[in-house]
């Protein structure tokens, strides 16, 4: 089979990357159509801010004129110079069953990168830590979250193959949602309120969660700073993620922890999960799209936990179950009945621990690799 690699220069190419694994996942029962406008606008530069600090081509791969496969190159010079590192992020990768597709794509990343001066290639990772990363590896009988990406089996093999290691594991779990809050968590919320003066901000409306926006991604780059993959968004990264998530916030499903001094400590969102309204909505959100991820924000089963974070002055002092007590409360008003916790580290210890002695299950894995391009 001849492959062609085509590089992607104009809107009508940048559309067909981001449609190809509508058709590549068309027969795939756990796949779920990202909203394309959405996606339109990730990788643009002149709708995504991160092309402030990052350089980014995309890549087709052709066989007898049908799309086979595709993927991004992306150099995040803020992350590099933060890490003190030299990295190629490759992402939005996507292809056939055949290892020739998958390194004709890699060639032209990793050519770019040693054009560049860069040491390694690594990823499946976005502009951001909110792009879609990793291959998922264990779980392929599992819906994705709302923001998870799915994948067939044999691309982990494939990578493998074409000289790439594994650079870090991300795990899932999904929680059962117990029958009433354990009264360790009210009885500790209560004892860690009064000892360090702190509480919920009061939260009416999508308003009110606006108001904070701001204090949230301050907080949240001093606490992931460190994390895998994360490099400190700006004040235009912000101000975009504010406006992409704000509308599907609802303060029944927010928690943002103040002390005496009206300062942000600590912070908890999680969202219903939209995995079955985005697979309705088929990449779309016009015209009924939309209507799908209404429903399942009002009516839902299942929550998708997004982003948790605590001071680092605060840690280890059980501030996270004024989160759980607030945000928990909602769980039993609207019918939750299981959390799925989106991607964390294999070796984030901290953050597993906050679900210890609930019913839960470790079902999906996912993994980001490397190559040393030297």
């Amino acid at each position: 089979m001849k492959i062609v690699i085509k590089e992607v220069t104009d809107q009508k190419d940048l559309h067909r990357f981001i449609k190809f694994p509508d058709q590549l996942y068309k027969s795939c029962n756990y796949y779920i159509p990202a909203i394309h406008r959405n996606q339109f606008s990730t990788l643009s530069k002149e709708k995504n801010p991160a092309f402030e600090h990052c350089e980014a081509r995309f890549w087709l791969a052709f066989s007898e004129n049908e799309i086979v496969g595709r993927v991004a190159g992306i150099i995040n010079h803020r992350y590099n110079q933060e890490r003190k590192s030299s990295y190629m992020r490759f992402g939005w990768l996507d292809f056939i069953e055949d290892e020739n597709v998958l390194k004709a794509l890699m060639s032209e990343v990793e050519k770019w990168a040693v054009e560049k001066g860069l040491q390694s290639c690594h990823g499946p990772l976005g502009f951001t830590s909110f792009d879609a990363s990793g291959v998922l590896i264990e779980g392929f009988d599992e819906c994705p979250t709302s923001f998870g990406h799915y994948n067939f089996p044999y691309y982990d093999k494939m990578l493998l193959n074409a000289g790439y290691e594994k650079e870090v594991d991300w795990v899932e779990f999904n929680i059962k949602v117990p029958d009433e809050i354990p009264q360790k968590i009210l009885t500790a919320s209560n004892l860690i309120s009064k000892r360090y003066s702190l509480r919920n901000a009061p939260l009416r409306d999508k308003k009110d969660i606006g108001k904070y926006a701001k204090e949230v991604f301050e907080l949240l780059n001093t606490v992931y700073k460190d994390i895998y993959g994360f490099s400190t968004l700006t004040q235009a990264q912000i101000t975009n993620l504010t406006k992409e998530f704000l509308s599907f916030l609802s303060p029944d499903y927010v928690s943002f922890i103040l002390n005496e001094k009206d300062e942000m400590v600590a912070f908890g969102i999680v969202l219903p999960s939209l995995a079955k309204a985005l697979k309705k909505a088929r990449g779309k959100l016009y015209p009924f799209g939309f209507l799908h991820i209404l429903y399942a924000l009002h009516f839902n089963d299942t929550i998708d936990m997004l982003l948790i974070g605590v001071r680092p002055d605060y840690q280890n002092k059980g501030v996270t179950a004024l989160i759980f007590s607030k945000i928990g409360q909602a769980f039993f008003r609207k019918g939750i009945k299981q959390i799925e916790t989106n991607r964390e580290l294999e070796n984030n210890h901290k953050v597993q621990q906050l679900w210890a002695g609930y019913e839960l299950r470790q079902h999906k894995r996912a993994r980001c690799y490397i190559k040393s391009l030297k």
